[in-house]
């Protein structure tokens, strides 16, 4: 179903903060591959989670920018998935973070901090501007 959040001024508005969030993201993350590339140039341990994670989240947020715009757009599908991403993409990056062994705790700390806008995210499109634009269905 589209809507048409072209006509209410605040989901417009939560919406473009979302994917300047997103952007903001994407630029975290991208520092954090950039990170992970001078560790490892540098002679310094890097597993392969670090790079398979350095690598994937800059594409991710290229995806979910897609979908934030899509739902700029009126898509409530969309909206529904960067709904449910900004909820979920915290608590599944920081939680596999925290895992003993998994990552060295400076590479926590930087997904830690990629995060920070996601979670800003969630909070927009939990507010009442986006809830008016995207009602739920039935």
């Amino acid at each position: 179903m589209t809507t048409k959040t072209n006509t209410r001024p605040g989901a417009l508005k939560a919406l473009a903060s979302a994917r300047l969030s997103i952007t903001l993201y994407g630029a975290l993350s991208g520092a954090a591959l950039l990170a992970v590339i001078a560790v490892a140039a540098t002679g310094h341990s890097v597993n392969t989670f670090m790079w398979v994670r350095a690598v994937l989240l800059p594409v991710i947020a290229y995806v979910l920018l897609r979908i934030t715009t899509a739902a700029a757009d009126g898509s409530r599908r969309a909206f529904e998935r960067v709904s449910t991403l900004a909820v979920i993409m915290p608590i599944a990056i920081i939680g596999v973070d925290l895992i003993p062994g998994v990552c060295p705790p400076w590479y926590a700390a930087a997904q830690a901090l990629c995060m920070l806008p996601v979670i800003r995210v969630a909070f927009l499109t939990r507010g009442a501007a986006l809830r008016a634009a995207f009602p739920k269905a039935g």
